[in-house]
C-alpha cells in the first residue's frame, strides 16, 4: 500500500504527497495535492487501476499527441487504399496536429475536443469533420491502449450528422443523349448500364471479359490520388462478376480490336485514362452539350451515372441481391440505405399483392365496427 505525506513549499504552504510502488514494483511519488482529502483519494483511486490492471503512469501521458500519431499514421499507410491513406493524412495535417499535435496526452479534456468539434462544423462539411475528429480518436484510442491514458476524452463528443444529398438519375433516353455528345459514348454507356466505379472500369482489361456470357470480372481499380495513378483491388477488396447488355455487345468488341489480353478496353490500351476535370474536362463537356440539347438532363459526374445504373436496373425489376451484387455492396442492407428512395413504389406494389392473394384464397371480407364507435 502507499502513503500520504505532508510538506511545505517554498512559499511556507501546506502541501501533501503520496508515495506508492508501480506494477512493476519501483518507487514513484505524486506531489502537489491541498488538501490531504484529495491525496488519500488518488492514493486510492492508483491502488484500484493497479489491481485491475489499468495503471496509467502520469509520465507517459506527458506525451504529445504527435507522438503517437506518427507511428500510428505510418502504421495505416500499407492497410488502406491509397486514396483513402491520402484522406487520413490530409485531415492530420489540416485539423488535427495544428489544434492537438503538441498537447501532452494528459491534458485533453472533453470539453476542449466537443469545442474543437463545434468550431470546425460552422465552417467546414459533415464529412471533413468526421474525418478529422476520427483521426484523433483513433490516436487517443492507440495511447489507451499503451496505458498512457486511462480514457479517451473524445469519445462520446456530439457529431455532426451527414445529409444526403438527392442522387440525379438519368433514363434511358437521357444516356443515350449524354453518350451521344461524348467523346466515349461506349465508356459512358456502359458505365450508366454496368455501375462500375470510373476506377473499376478503367481498369478493365481484356482478359477481364466474357463475349459469350457479356460479362467483366472486376479484378482491378485504378484510382487516382494527386496526379499519380494507383492500381490496386477494387474498393471492397473482393471481385465480382458484372452482366453487361446485348447492345453494347458489339462496341465493346470493336473496343477489343487489334489489343492484346492485357491491353486495358478502354483508351489507348496502355494508359489508364484519367477521370476527367469537372469543369473543363471531355466529360464536362458532353454533359453541357446535353443539356443545351435536352433542358431536362440534369447535370451529372462519371460517378452518378453508377447512380443511373441502379435505377434503371430497380426500375427493370431487379431485386435488391442481384443490384447488391451489381455494384459491389458489401451488404444488401447497405444497397437499401443508399437507394431508398427506388424502392418506394414496391410499398404501393405490397399492398396491391396482398389484396390480390387474398381474394385468390378465396377470403370473404368482414366488415365490422370498432369497439367504441
Amino acid at each position: 500500500m502507499g502513503s500520504v505525506h505532508a510538506y511545505s513549499t517554498s512559499a511556507g504552504e501546506r502541501r501533501y504527497r503520496i508515495a506508492y510502488r508501480r506494477p512493476d514494483n519501483t518507487q514513484t511519488s505524486e506531489r502537489g495535492f491541498t488538501r490531504k482529502r484529495d491525496a488519500e483519494l488518488r492514493l486510492a483511486e492508483v491502488e484500484v487501476s493497479k489491481a485491475k490492471g489499468d495503471y496509467v503512469n502520469p509520465s507517459d501521458a506527458q506525451a504529445t499527441v504527435a507522438t503517437i500519431a506518427t507511428p500510428w499514421l505510418a502504421g495505416r499507410e500499407h492497410v488502406m487504399k491509397a486514396s483513402s491513406y491520402r484522406s487520413l493524412v490530409s485531415a492530420w495535417h489540416t485539423h488535427v496536429e495544428p489544434k492537438w499535435g503538441a498537447r501532452r496526452l494528459g491534458s485533453l479534456k472533453y470539453s476542449e475536443v466537443e469545442t474543437w468539434v463545434a468550431e470546425l462544423t460552422r465552417d467546414r462539411s459533415a464529412t471533413t469533420v468526421l474525418r478529422a475528429y476520427g483521426v484523433l480518436a483513433a490516436i487517443l484510442d492507440v495511447a489507451v491502449k499503451d496505458k498512457r491514458i486511462s480514457r479517451n476524452v473524445a469519445r462520446g463528443v456530439t457529431l455532426p450528422r451527414k445529409v444526403a444529398k438527392s442522387k440525379p438519375y438519368l433514363t434511358h433516353r437521357q444516356v443515350d443523349a449524354l453518350a451521344t455528345a461524348s467523346a466515349h459514348p461506349t465508356l459512358v454507356t456502359f458505365l450508366a448500364y454496368t455501375g462500375l466505379r470510373w476506377g473499376e472500369a478503367t481498369a478493365l482489361r481484356l482478359r477481364h471479359i466474357d463475349t459469350l456470357r457479356r460479362r467483366v470480372a472486376v479484378e482491378e481499380n485504378a484510382v487516382m490520388v494527386g496526379t499519380v495513378i494507383h492500381v490496386g483491388t477494387p474498393k471492397t477488396h473482393e471481385t465480382r462478376s458484372v452482366p453487361y447488355p446485348a447492345f453494347l455487345a458489339l462496341s465493346i468488341a470493336q473496343l477489343c480490336e487489334g489489343k492484346g489480353r492485357d491491353a486495358l478496353l478502354f483508351g489507348d490500351g496502355q494508359l489508364h485514362m484519367r477521370l476527367p476535370n469537372s469543369r473543363d474536362g471531355w466529360f464536362a463537356a458532353a454533359v453541357r452539350r446535353a443539356v443545351e440539347a435536352d433542358g431536362d438532363i440534369p447535370r451529372v459526374t462519371p460517378h452518378d451515372l453508377r447512380h443511373t445504373a441502379a435505377s434503371l436496373a430497380i426500375s427493370s425489376g431487379a431485386n435488391v441481391k442481384a443490384v447488391q451484387r451489381m455494384l459491389g455492396h458489401a451488404s444488401a442492407s447497405m444497397t437499401l440505405d443508399t437507394y431508398a428512395d427506388l424502392f418506394d413504389d414496391d410499398l404501393d406494389g405490397v399492398a396491391s399483392s396482398l389484396d390480390e392473394a387474398r381474394r385468390a384464397a378465396g377470403v370473404v371480407t368482414l366488415l365490422s365496427r370498432d369497439v367504441g364507435t
